[in-house]
């Protein structure tokens, strides 16, 4: 624990966007009132009462519209700036739930994102960045400036939306829409075991704040690594098993009787 030690004496005051982190006591007060952000969500959902109250995407414009309401407003996001796990849980929800919902609410899929050099592209972009922004220092970055957090949160859902999109548009296509599915499961796994398994801690952010959950910094990791491992791999298993399901029927119905 001395490698901590040292680590928050050298380390500046980490501010977060969301705060210096939450604690028990102020949980229930401690919401995002950020006057920009307010503004940007509402005029969002007047756009979305706009746009699709009277079309089949409207529930899924409002589903994405409260997650990431829930995600950057309420005390959810004061928990992230105090809990690497909890900030994985808000990364999960927000490439797993808002961002699939948001491709839903886009619609049909445009012919370009139907082939497979824009499928690649997209699928490696996503990946690349979920990687990147769990990684020790961009992480670090990301919680030292502003910019830097909207930078990560925005890029994270953007190539969320990109990775959906082409899931989507291999719909007649169910061996690349499981493949793509499965190949990301798989990463996500792997990189929530590294997390979990890590020796030490490593989200110097969160070596000064996980205290008064009275969780050290490597049991926050390690919870955190776990849930990317398990709970964040559901969502994706539970298209796949769509997938594969709806495979089989379309096979039976065109097999021979």
């Amino acid at each position: 624990m001395s490698m901590v030690a040292a680590s928050i004496s050298n380390t500046r005051a980490w501010v977060p966007y969301c705060g210096p982190g939450a604690d028990p006591a102020s949980l229930l007060t401690d919401w995002n009132l950020d006057p920009p952000l307010l503004l940007a969500l509402a005029a969002a959902a007047v756009w979305i009462g706009m746009k699709f109250v009277r079309t089949r995407h409207g529930g899924a414009a409002a589903g994405a519209w409260l997650v990431l309401f829930a995600l950057f407003v309420t005390p959810l996001c004061a928990m992230s700036a105090a809990l690497f796990s909890v900030r994985v849980a808000n990364h999960i929800a927000l490439v797993a739930a808002a961002a699939p919902l948001l491709a839903a609410a886009m619609g049909q899929v445009r012919a370009i994102e139907r082939g497979a050099g824009f499928a690649t592209i997209a699928i490696g972009a996503h990946v690349a960045v979920f990687w990147l922004w769990h990684g020790p220092a961009p992480y670090a970055f990301a919680l030292s400036y502003d910019a830097g957090y909207w930078l990560m949160q925005l890029s994270l859902l953007v190539t969320a939306i990109g990775f959906w999109r082409c899931v989507g548009a291999r719909c007649d296509r169910p061996v690349a829409r499981a493949s793509i599915l499965t190949g990301f499961v798989a990463q996500m796994g792997f990189l929530g075991a590294l997390i979990a398994f890590a020796p030490e801690p490593l989200y110097i952010p969160h070596f000064a704040t996980t205290a008064p959950w009275e969780l050290s910094p490597l049991a926050d990791q390690q919870l955190a690594g776990l849930l990317m491992w398990v709970p964040g791999m559901v969502p994706y298993l539970a298209v796949l098993v769509v997938v594969v399901r709806r495979w089989f029927v379309r096979l039976n119905a065109e097999s021979p009787a």
